[in-house]
């Protein structure tokens, strides 16, 4: 038999599984997906059954490679790339979870996280992990399972039970039990990972009394982590790579230099600066990340997130009915020739980075009796992109190398008004690929450098497809206008 030439991608995100098959030219071939069910048990709880999520995963893995044609053992390797910081943990005899996953939304651990920051721990947690503290990432929700399932921190201090984010749990399942382990973008997200010594740090865990028995080994992105019990598919395929879903949009979008930078914009927007091998400790309250390990060698990103892109478009259509579809906003901010003074600050949840104001909430500034349903649509767009230019001054304050351009992808990017306008608001070019789909693309790099498919970076850099380039073209005083009118608006917006 000839040589496997495709990698199977599956993405398991915060909605919904999809599974894509991929060729060496890294083009999808056949796709498939499935939605699942939310769980919210109580006021700012959000669980997902680990079980509908494996059961989507073979299910649409399955049916991605039935559609693509091609027989199983064509497939090079897998490539997972998954909601991050959700934490899942099972039994190590059965795999049965003993709780529902806790998602990276949920805010149960609220109050223990004000404790902790309350006894000083913030510094030291963020010098080793470059994580804020916060109920987002995965130690505290781990805490809570512990502490709330009968037995559970009794039974993990035996080694009965397994720890891991979703990539982990699905990783056990599919090689039969075989492998626990992560990768480690996936294990900083934890915030029980030392990003700097790069290993499982035994004063956090002692800090939130979790058992280092129950955690996974750390791996590179690109590995064999080990092959899918035979059953599955018919063959034994090595599963080749895994990345948490930010990151992994980072590698599929070819971001492997220093100062490239990536924008996804889906219902809220991840923005990732390269820093190469310096973990960049921010001052302006981002996050330091692992973007990537490969070969042993580590490349760390700044991190900023904007908690509502895409959802103030859909509060305009299912909220106050402004519009029908999102696709309507393109349009709609072109009808009008500027955005007569209305800023939309869409705090709806808080402002995320470099704010990080939790109390805050969604205003309207500017309105007059002029002001028309397409000034509300043109700043939903607007706000989308003062937000990225606050993102990337502030990487730049941190001594981040400001980026030469910014590739952009998720639903929001296809709007062509949105792009230009990033690229009038940030002065850098914003590129836009022909496949959309970067983050099971990272994934499938991921698989496919470990297989052979792809022999190294330059050759992952020579597939990516730009499908549109937006340069700059806004005078500079009517910038400098817009930008004075959003800090305004921001600052009748925070609390503080």
């Amino acid at each position: 038999m000839t040589q496997p030439t495709h990698v199977l991608a599956i993405d398991q995100g915060t909605t919904s599984t999809r599974s894509i098959v991929f060729d060496s030219a890294a083009h999808p071939v056949a796709t498939a997906q499935c939605e699942f069910e939310q769980h919210y048990p109580d006021l700012g709880w959000v669980e997902h059954d680990p079980e509908d999520i494996w059961r989507d995963t073979v299910k649409t893995a399955r049916e991605a490679i039935a559609k693509s044609g091609i027989d199983a053992r064509a497939i090079a390797g897998i490539g997972i790339t998954n909601q991050r910081e959700t934490v899942v943990v099972w039994e190590r005899e059965s795999g049965r979870p003993i709780h529902r996953a806790i998602v990276w939304q949920d805010r149960r651990t609220a109050k223990l996280c004000a404790q902790m920051k309350a006894d000083g721990v913030e510094a030291d947690v963020r010098a080793r992990t470059g994580l804020l503290v916060d109920p987002y990432f995965s130690a505290t929700k781990l805490a809570w399972i512990l502490d709330n399932v009968d037995g559970a921190r009794a039974r993990a201090e035996k080694g009965e039970l397994a720890f891991g984010t979703v990539d982990s749990f699905l990783l056990w399942r599919l090689t039969g039990g075989a492998v626990h382990a992560t990768d480690v973008t996936n294990a900083g997200r934890t915030m029980l990972y030392n990003i700097r010594e790069q290993r499982w740090d035994e004063e956090l865990c002692r800090l939130l009394r979790v058992p280092m028995a129950m955690l996974p080994q750390v791996h590179d992105n690109s590995h064999v982590f080990g092959y899918t019990a035979k059953d599955l598919f018919g063959t034994e395929i090595p599963i080749a790579g895994l990345a948490g879903d930010q990151q992994a949009a980072l590698f599929g979008q070819a971001c492997f230099e220093t100062g490239m930078a990536k924008s996804t914009y889906g219902t809220g927007c991840f923005m990732l600066l390269n820093t190469g091998g310096e973990a960049i400790e921010s001052g302006n309250r981002l996050l330091t990340t692992p973007a990537y390990r490969l070969d042993g060698k580590m490349t760390y990103a700044l991190e900023g997130s904007i908690f509502v892109a895409g959802a103030a478009v859909k509060w305009l259509r299912d909220g106050i009915g402004v519009i029908t579809h999102a696709r309507e906003t393109n349009d709609m901010a072109t009808q009008v020739p500027d955005n007569h003074g209305v800023y939309m600050v869409p705090a709806f949840v808080g402002l995320g980075a470099p704010h990080w104001d939790p109390d805050a909430r969604g205003s309207i500034f500017g309105l007059t009796l002029g002001a028309t349903q397409a000034h509300l649509a043109r700043a939903a767009l607007e706000a989308v992109a003062y937000q990225t230019m606050d993102l990337a001054h502030a990487m730049e304050a941190d001594g981040g190398k400001a980026p030469a351009g910014l590739r952009v992808d998720g639903g929001m990017a296809a709007n062509d008004w949105l792009c230009q306008f990033l690229a009038d608001m940030l002065e850098v070019p914003v590129e836009r690929p022909i496949h959309l789909e970067t983050t099971a693309l990272g994934a499938a790099f991921h698989a496919g450098l470990a297989t052979g498919v792809w022999p190294d970076l330059a050759a992952l850099g020579r597939t990516w497809s730009q499908g549109r380039m937006f340069t700059p073209a806004m005078k500079s005083a009517d910038r400098e206008r817009l930008i004075a009118g959003w800090q305004q608006a921001v600052r009748r917006t925070l609390t503080d």
